[in-house]
C-alpha cells in the first residue's frame, strides 16, 4: 500500500489507520521484508514496540508454499503466527481433475505443515488468480484434503465473482479454517494502469461490492483472525496515493467502512 516507503515510516502510520498489526511484503510489491533483514530483528522489534504494533503476517508469494521453512523460524522468533502464500500446481482445472490436483498439493504440504506446527505458524493459501487454488471449489477441497489446523485460507474477494451473498456463503463454508480476510474487491481491475479514482475502487466502500453480508458472516462464524485492507496499484511497488498521509487516510476510510 505504501510502496517502497521506509519501514520505520510505515510502522508509525499503522495505528493511524485503525490497525494494530503489519503485514510485511517483499519485492516487487514493496521492500519492507528486505528492510527487516537490513535493520536486524532486534531493531525491528524495538520499532514495533515503540509504536504499539505487532507483526501480524508475512506474505511470501516469492518463496512459494514449499520454500517457507526458514521464514517460519523467523516468524516464530518475532512472535508472528501467520504466513500467506499461493498454491502450486496445474491451472485451469475443474471438477475431479481439480480435486485430484488439490489433493496432490495437500500431500506435498505435509512436511511444511509439520514445521508450521513446530513454530506456531499458520500457512494461509490465497485464492490467487491463475493458480491451482483460485476458485471456491479449490478452497473447499483444500481444507477438506489438508485437515491440519496449520493450513488456513487467506480469502481475497477481488479474485472471486463479485457476488456479496456468494462471498458470504463461502466464508461460512470455510469456517474456522479462514485465517485472513482481505478487505479487497475487484472494482475496475488491477492489471493495467487507469485513473487513480478507478484504481481506488478496489478498496472497501469505494467500489460496488457490498461487504455487509461478508462482515455479518465473519461475525456469525466468530472470526477472530486478521482482516486486511488491501489493493494493488499498477505498476506494483508504487504507493496507492501520492503522499503517506493520503495512503493512511484511504486505508482508515476503508477500515471505518468495514467497521460500520
Amino acid at each position: 500500500m505504501y510502496g517502497y516507503a521506509k519501514l520505520s515510516e510505515v510502522v508509525a502510520e499503522v495505528p493511524k489507520t485503525g490497525a494494530t498489526a503489519i503485514d510485511l511484503w517483499p519485492k516487487v510489491h514493496g521492500d519492507q521484508r528486505e528492510q527487516l533483514d537490513a535493520m536486524g530483528e532486534a531493531a525491528f522489534e524495538e520499532l514495533l514496540q515503540q509504536h504499539g504494533v505487532t507483526l501480524g503476517c508475512i506474505t511470501q508469494y516469492k518463496l512459494g508454499p514449499f520454500g517457507l521453512q526458514a521464514e517460519m523460524r523467523l516468524a516464530e522468533r518475532l512472535g508472528c503466527h501467520l504466513m500467506v502464500t499461493g498454491g502450486s500446481g496445474p491451472k485451469n482445472l475443474r471438477g475431479q481433475a481439480l480435486k485430484e490436483a488439490v489433493g496432490d498439493f495437500a500431500n506435498k504440504l505435509k512436511p511444511h505443515l509439520a514445521v508450521a506446527a513446530e513454530t506456531g505458524v499458520t500457512i494461509a493459501i490465497e485464492n490467487h488468480g491463475r493458480n491451482l487454488i483460485d476458485s471456491p471449489d479449490s478452497l473447499k477441497w483444500l481444507i477438506e484434503l489438508a485437515p491440519s489446523p496449520q493450513l488456513g485460507i487467506a480469502l481475497a474477494p477481488a479474485h472471486l465473482p463479485q457476488d456479496a451473498h456468494a462471498l458470504a456463503k463461502l466464508i461460512e463454508d470455510l469456517g474456522d479454517r479462514l485465517a485472513l480476510f482481505y478487505g479487497w474487491q475487484f472494482g475496475k481491475g488491477f492489471s493495467q494502469q487507469m485513473p487513480e479514482a478507478d484504481e481506488l475502487e478496489q478498496l472497501p466502500g469505494r467500489g460496488p461490492l457490498d461487504f455487509g453480508p461478508a462482515v455479518q458472516t465473519l461475525k456469525k462464524i466468530g472470526f477472530q483472525d486478521w482482516t486486511e485492507v488491501m489493493m494493488h496499484p499498477t505498476p506494483r511497488g508504487i504507493p496507492i496515493l501520492d503522499t503517506t498521509e493520503q495512503v493512511t487516510a484511504a486505508i482508515k476510510a476503508a477500515h471505518d467502512y468495514l467497521r460500520q
